[in-house]
């Protein structure tokens, strides 16, 4: 359907040059969506897909174990996007306190995704809602520390961006000036709170993430919080119990096409082409989901069998390696301290562990030595 603009360009000087910034008109599209048949069938198998990735979580023995991975596994890949280098590995020997040398601006960064994640999803299992508030606050989460910090953390923009380019005046896109992303944003929040919206959670959730990204009301972060807006609204409308659907890796591997979608919707109105590209990214991502999840279940099984049969320190081995499932990367100092046994008994497992293949040792040293489950970090490295 052919609606044209949907928005207005308002025109302002920044730095002496003429510029055109692009104003959205408030959601929700007119007309309406076209919500036919094949868009319909599109929405049903994106709502099948997450509700298997929903089912096969809460089946898993320990629901926390994946989720503590997953949202780690996207940090990396959301921070990828904004041309961020720090690898799954790097991530979680920055967690490890006790490992000094390890903060990069890049692995602080991914940290720092990590933390707005959790905690958005706190604040609304608390029953905080899904506003302009929780926005802020992920965001003053996110630029807490590291590149970016000095851009008005947990702040909506006072100035103008622009998206490529070295200034307005050379810009791909100029989103609304300073003096419109408090209106634009009350807009968007009005949207995500009307019942009366006469469309699925799933569009209204692909109408909102295009439409926060053409606000792009941050001076830096706004790629990331957009992103992880996609998963705390797909929480919260209850379609997953768990926020486990992260669309980062859809989104780089179609990165031209995305940037062009979000362009087609300003310029012509076409919100469908979006909206079926989003559902087809939802269907693929889940569908990816369940896989992993479902190898992951598969390695957990055959390794913890392999460990069980390992003699006289089968109980002790198997506790280590518990731990490792929990926390895939660990020194002996870390895993005495979540298992409780002493430093030697750590040790002797660790050993028994390298020598079934199960973990690989980092470092090649005789102290502060670092064990991967390198199985486990490769499974969900993949597409890193």
């Amino acid at each position: 359907m052919k609606r044209g603009l949907t928005g207005k360009y308002e025109i302002s000087v920044v730095g002496g040059e003429t510029i055109k910034a692009f104003v959205p008109f408030a959601l929700p599209p007119k007309p309406a969506i076209e919500f036919s048949g094949d868009r319909r069938r599109l929405v049903e198998r994106a709502t099948l897909a997450l509700g298997r990735l929903d089912s096969i979580v809460v089946l898993l023995p320990d629901t926390n174990l994946f989720l503590y991975s997953y949202v780690r596994r996207e940090a990396v890949l959301s921070s990828e996007i904004e041309g961020t280098q720090s690898s799954l590995s790097e991530l979680l020997l920055f967690e490890l306190k006790e490992l000094p040398g390890i903060p990069t601006d890049d692995v602080v960064e991914v940290s720092n995704y990590v933390v707005a994640l959790e905690h958005g999803v706190k604040r609304l299992k608390g029953g905080f809602p899904l506003c302009n508030r929780l926005l802020r606050e992920v965001h003053a989460k996110l630029l807490s520390s590291g590149r970016g910090s000095e851009k008005s953390a947990g702040e909506f923009r006072r100035s103008q961006n622009w998206l490529g380019g070295t200034r307005p005046g050379n810009a791909y896109f100029v989103p609304p000036p300073a003096g419109q992303v408090e209106p634009r944003m009350a807009d968007l929040e009005r949207f995500l709170h009307d019942k009366a919206a006469p469309y699925p959670a799933l569009l209204k959730t692909a109408l909102v993430h295009a439409q926060f990204e053409t606000i792009h009301p941050f001076l830096d972060g706004n790629g990331r919080v957009g992103r992880l807006l996609i998963a705390l609204m797909l929480h919260d409308s209850g379609i997953l119990s768990q926020p486990l659907l992260y669309l980062s890796i859809y989104l780089k591997r179609h990165r031209a096409e995305y940037y062009r979608l979000l362009d087609s919707v300003r310029t012509d109105g076409n919100w469908e082409a979006w909206i079926d590209f989003f559902l087809e990214g939802v269907e693929e991502t889940a569908g990816a989901a369940v896989k992993t999840a479902k190898r992951l279940e598969t390695l957990f099984q055959d390794d913890a069998a392999r460990a069980q049969k390992s003699g006289r320190s089968a109980s002790t081995v198997l506790r280590v390696y518990n731990t490792l499932r929990r926390r895939p990367l660990l020194t002996n100092t870390e895993a005495q301290k979540l298992t409780g046994l002493s430093f030697p008994a750590v040790n002797k497992a660790m050993d028994i562990l390298s020598g079934l293949g199960i973990v690989r040792e980092k470092t090649g040293g005789r102290r502060n030595r670092v064990f991967a489950y390198q199985k486990y970090l490769n499974l969900l490295s993949e597409g890193n």
